[in-house]
């Protein structure tokens, strides 16, 4: 599994990660969370919608500015990429996506990064940059590497021991997939992933597994890098 440098090809899926720059934080409190989750919707689209405040403006229930219309964005969105899953970390990010339009994965993931650094710059009072420096972007190029690569995501504060205090600056589409979360159906292509298993609970018995081998391989790099 290497870091792609090809050109992003349709059709395929990716997994695209990043991280503050200097493993400073990307979100500060939840309203960041929820301001990156509207990003992630509202720049997932071919045109171009100017601001981000405009186009919620627009789609909010019954005029109310409190009060947005996540079905309706969510109904308007993927016209770049498809989602299968993703996590949301106090410093970093994991996306896994299907690439829809001809250099999708590249404009959505610059919209996303230029506007949540310069809303995060703003509201902070900070400049210069927020992430280190481009997103990661692998290959996907195995079925098993795409399982594999759900169940990381899908429950990757599980992987980063992150404590209930902190679960607050983390979210994930683990919801979506347990069906929990039925308002936030951001991954439409999720079904790639749960047509493998018979039900839930076996998708839910490999991503156990998933999440011991994801744990002993950190320890080992941990262990390689003292050594």
């Amino acid at each position: 599994m290497s870091i792609r440098k090809k050109p992003f090809i349709n059709g395929e899926y990716y997994h695209i990660y990043n991280r503050g720059a200097d493993k400073r934080d990307i979100f500060g409190d939840k309203s960041d969370i929820w301001r990156f989750i509207k990003g992630i919707l509202l720049f997932n689209r071919i045109e171009n919608i100017g601001s981000i405040q405009d186009v919620l403006s627009i789609n909010t229930i019954h005029g109310s500015k409190a009060s947005v219309d996540y079905e309706k964005l969510i109904e308007e969105s993927g016209g770049l990429v498809e989602f299968v899953c993703l996590c949301l970390n106090s410093n970093h990010y994991h996306f896994l996506v299907k690439q829809v339009s001809d250099n999708g994965i590249s404009k959505f993931m610059h919209k996303i990064g230029t506007g949540h650094t310069k809303y995060f710059n703003e509201k902070n009072k900070r400049t210069g940059v927020l992430f280190q420096g481009k997103f990661k972007a692998v290959s996907i190029e195995t079925n098993e590497q795409l399982l594999y690569t759900s169940g990381y995501i899908n429950l990757n504060d599980k992987i980063h021991n992150i404590t209930s205090n902190d679960k607050e600056l983390v979210f994930s589409s683990w919801g979506e997939y347990t069906g929990k979360n039925k308002v936030m159906n951001i991954c439409k292509g999720k079904d790639i992933i749960l047509g493998q298993f018979k039900n839930f609970e076996d998708y839910k018995k490999f991503t156990d597994e998933v999440i011991e081998i994801a744990k002993r391989n950190k320890k080992e790099k941990i262990k390689d890098h003292l050594e």
